[in-house]
């Protein structure tokens, strides 16, 4: 059994989730289930940063105190997951003592191994709250940050700590020339390549004015106690939730997958491998960067009108249908874009009128011509036709070729058409109506059972609860989520008593 730890992004606690948030977690989720269903051990880590500026700025115009604010977000964020059965092992949250403690350890681990990696500076730079980060002069357009347009950068002048991350600049091109797989897709690895060979700078680590943030546990030279910068908290996070720094941390970690968004690709393939690497710990396997949601090819804007409520988003077709049209929808190695008119279409085709349909047609038909019970048949052409759906399936998602989540759903659909095809040709209808083909019927009807069980399976890790379902519909034993993909193909329906009920994917009223 092979270990799999993954993890997602963890969000500011400033607001509420939203369809950025919902897309990473659920793409997350989606490979979590999949390495489940192959067998791995799983750890789906994700969570909450709920330190920095603008958290505190955020608390103070709701008049309540940071902690009380984040812990107000966080029972939103969770209770936001569950509604889209993100099955996380663990949710982390960067107020929480373990995650204070190993922070402080890593920091200390650091100075211990490399002193000099930290120093004192005076600094000065235009500051983005949003971001909480010094922005550069090519990251600024028009006196606004390119990420956060409608807030005001900071210029900021104060002495902080500093990490010496222009050390780190060869073992960083050395780790991508020999880890080439370490950030994907490509056009993102290509990013990070640029920004080494422009060079690096030294980034500032502590915070003066900063009182909601991890105390940094070293002083400067005048005695002062600075905040930790944000990020220098949060990407730790992943290492902290392993245990670390207790032994027992070795067993977890390093991590086999970070799943981010291509906007913090820097601080996750730059700056987060160099503090690995100035303590003495493994770096993380792979990083994969998906793109951004858009709304009808604009900015996702509140301001602008351009904007959907993720609770509106999950009312309007179910958690599975808005599961199933962000996975498909938008590529997870590029940007995609949310319409309710694509959400409608793709709604209408793929999940009510192709896959809802073919069970609601099979499981009828089943009930008609054998009392509700799937019979023996001998008919393998579907299963051998569907061999390279299956295929694809797991080569888009199972890693080796990155996570292309969006092609294994596009196999699955192929399958699905190659269903209703199926029955149309075989015309079951028509053999029950000469009984000396009866054996015939079975075996057409077996064959596309056993089909429905296989789509059960391989949509699980995109839909929980409709996979679930099915799987219940067609007679399925237990629960889909305990299947394994290596018994797919001694996958056996026979005798399985099928339950017609409500449509799976129901169409609106008009």
């Amino acid at each position: 059994m092979a270990s799999f730890y993954l993890t997602t992004a963890i969000d500011y606690a400033n607001g509420d989730p939203h369809i950025g948030h919902a897309y990473e977690k659920i793409g997350a989720d989606a490979i979590a289930r999949y390495r489940r269903l192959r067998g791995d051990d799983v750890h789906f880590l994700s969570g909450l940063d709920e330190h920095g500026q603008k958290v505190a700025q955020a608390a103070a115009e709701k008049g309540v105190s940071p902690q009380a604010f984040v812990d107000d977000i966080a029972s939103r964020f969770e209770a936001m997951w569950s509604r889209l059965s993100i099955s996380y092992d663990q949710f982390i949250r960067t107020t929480q003592a373990a995650h204070k403690a190993g922070v402080k350890a890593l920091i200390e681990r650091i100075h211990e191994r490399s002193p000099d990696d930290f120093y004192e500076q005076s600094y000065e730079g235009w500051y983005c709250v949003g971001c909480e980060l010094f922005k550069r002069d090519n990251e600024i357009v028009d006196g606004k940050c390119i990420l956060h347009p409608t807030r005001t950068l900071e210029w900021t002048t104060e002495r902080n700590w500093f990490f010496r991350l222009t050390k780190y600049q060869e073992f960083l091109k050395q780790l991508f020339a020999e880890r080439p797989e370490f950030l994907s897709p490509e056009t993102r690895r290509n990013e990070i390549l640029s920004l080494l060979e422009q060079g690096l700078e030294d980034i500032s680590i502590t915070r003066s004015k900063l009182s909601w943030a991890i105390p940094f546990p070293l002083a400067l030279s005048n005695g002062e106690q600075q905040g930790t910068w944000v990020w220098f908290d949060a990407l730790p996070n992943y290492l902290t939730a392993t245990g670390f720094p207790d032994a027992s941390y070795a067993t977890r970690w390093p991590a086999q997958l970070h799943i981010i968004g291509k906007d913090i690709t820097r601080l996750h393939c730059v700056v987060w491998p160099a503090m690995l690497q100035a303590a003495g710990l493994p770096i993380p396997e792979q990083v994969w960067a998906h793109g951004f949601i858009s709304f009808e090819g604009q900015r996702f804007s509140k301001s602008a009108g351009t904007w959907v409520e993720l609770d509106d988003a999950v009312s309007y077709r179910g958690a599975d249908a808005l599961r199933y049209f962000l996975l498909r929808e938008a590529p997870f190695d590029g940007d995609g874009d949310f319409s309710w008119r694509r959400f409608d279409d793709r709604y209408n085709s793929d999940l009510a009128n192709s896959l809802g349909n073919l069970a609601s047609r099979v499981a009828a038909m089943i009930e008609k011509y054998f009392d509700g019970v799937v019979p023996a048949g001998s008919d393998r052409s579907l299963d051998q036709a569907d061999a390279g759906d299956i295929a694809g399936y797991h080569a888009a998602i199972g890693g080796e070729n990155g996570y292309l989540l969006h092609d294994a759903l596009k196999c699955v659909m192929s399958s699905v058409a190659r269903g209703n095809e199926f029955v149309q040709s075989s015309q079951p209808w028509s053999l029950a109506k000469d009984p000396k083909r009866k054996p015939q019927l079975a075996s057409v009807l077996s064959a596309i059972a056993r089909q429905l069980a296989r789509h059960a399976i391989h949509l699980a890790p995109f839909l929980p609860t409709k996979s679930q379902e099915l799987w219940a519909l067609l007679g399925g034993p237990g629960n889909v989520a305990d299947q394994r993909f290596a018994n797919v193909d001694g996958l056996d329906v026979t005798g399985w008593r099928v339950t017609k009920g409500a449509s799976l994917f129901p169409k609106p009223q008009t």
